[in-house]
């Protein structure tokens, strides 16, 4: 990964290395209440948002910017 390189500055805000663990959790969560959903609905069961059981906001990573400034040293992967 050496001469891999970013095309655009731009970063997460983040303090965390990695999301997995809130992106697990958060699928693990809507599957369950979908499982539910289709137990109780039955053949007129109607698909909800993933997004009704969490919200990406809340997770570690709290979105992207762009970073004009950004250094040649700053865009290695």
């Amino acid at each position: 990964m050496s001469k891999s390189r970013r095309k655009t500055p731009i970063f997460g805000h983040t303090t965390s290395v990695s999301e997995a663990k809130d992106k697990a959790i958060w699928h693990r969560r809507h599957r369950r209440a979908e499982r539910s959903e289709i137990k109780l609905a039955g053949v007129d069961y109607i698909a909800r948002s993933h997004r009704a059981h969490s919200d990406p906001w809340l997770m570690d990573k709290d979105g992207k910017r762009w970073w004009a400034e950004a250094q040649p040293c700053d865009m290695r992967k």
